[in-house]
């Protein structure tokens, strides 16, 4: 694993470590005792939402909505993008939506020059597994019946998104549909057995017992949660397209990114992933505010360009 796994470092400002602090605390007191099974899911979705306001929007990128596939999207536009990203939310297969991740898609679209698409695909427990996996692919198919060539576009997703990516992959691969020119991943859930969690003392987002819900709710209490589908980790993981892996050193998933890194390149299929010292769960959804989360998505926009190829005639 030596070989794939970079430990990111850096010197930061007091400024930058202050902002880090207030960020760790206020997750942890605020966020993490609400998104919790204790309370409904609507109440969990009405509180994450409510949070994300408070992250930033990426300034002089214009937004719109409007669907693809016949799947609600939000789309962040560049005035001369030079591609397109699909970028799949996470928030455990219950929650988020668009609005909660516009900092991450509104950011990366400036730092990419990209049009970034968000769905707004369907949550369980209204619409368990495969719901949005059948999302994802009316949307992907959607974009290339739109002309989007595969060749200059990127597939993304975070934590549940990151999970609904791989998934997404494995469906067009067995559809024998075009994959995307690259894949990023921000500490991907791909195995919704839950049983390689890393400290779960650190993380200041999410809990076992969150996890485990969201499990139970997306694949059905009475199946088999290890199935490619729902656990993309255990289905075909060759012949896929660069993957780029970034998490947190401090997160409940980080064991699911080693894994899954040494999973894709036992595979055949180039992978790499950056761990972020005393970061958490998702830390670039601080896009605006925290280094480390501007740097870690400019590092995706050069792995971007990097494989995007020129396809005019």
């Amino acid at each position: 694993m030596s070989l794939f796994v970079d430990r990111i470092s850096r010197s930061q400002s007091l400024l930058q470590q202050v902002l880090a602090g207030i960020l760790r605390t206020s997750l942890a007191l605020l966020f993490k005792p609400v998104v919790n099974p204790r309370f409904s899911i609507q109440t969990q979705r009405r509180w994450m939402t409510l949070i994300a306001g408070t992250t930033l929007t990426a300034r002089d990128v214009g937004s719109h909505d409007a669907p693809v596939g016949d799947v609600p999207c939000r789309h962040y536009q560049p005035l001369h993008a030079q591609g397109t990203v699909l970028y799949l939310h996470g928030g455990g297969y219950v929650a988020g939506s668009p609005d909660t991740h516009k900092a991450i898609t509104s950011h990366l679209a400036r730092y990419a020059n990209a049009r970034v698409v968000v769905p707004d695909y369907r949550l369980a427990p209204e619409h368990p597994c495969p719901a949005a996996i059948d999302d994802a692919v009316a949307v992907y198919l959607g974009l290339l019946d739109e002309g989007v060539h595969p060749d200059t576009l990127t597939l993304m997703g975070d934590s549940a998104g990151g999970g609904l990516a791989m998934a997404l992959l494995q469906a067009l691969q067995a559809r024998k549909v075009a994959l995307p020119s690259s894949v990023i991943l921000f500490s991907p859930w791909v195995d919704l057995t839950a049983t390689a969690l890393f400290d779960t003392d650190r993380d200041c987002l999410l809990s076992p017992a969150w996890l485990e819900s969201g499990a139970l709710l997306y694949a059905g209490a009475d199946t088999d949660r290890a199935r490619p589908q729902c656990s993309p980790i255990n289905g075909e993981l060759g012949n896929l397209p660069p993957v780029l892996i970034q998490a947190g050193s401090d997160e409940i998933l980080l064991n699911d990114s080693h894994r899954l890194c040494q999973a894709l390149n036992d595979a055949g299929t180039p992978a790499h992933l950056q761990v972020h010292p005393q970061r958490w769960h998702d830390f670039q959804l601080h896009a605006g505010v925290l280094a480390d989360a501007d740097q870690a998505l400019m590092t995706c926009a050069r792995f971007i360009h990097q494989h995007w190829k020129d396809v005019r005639p």
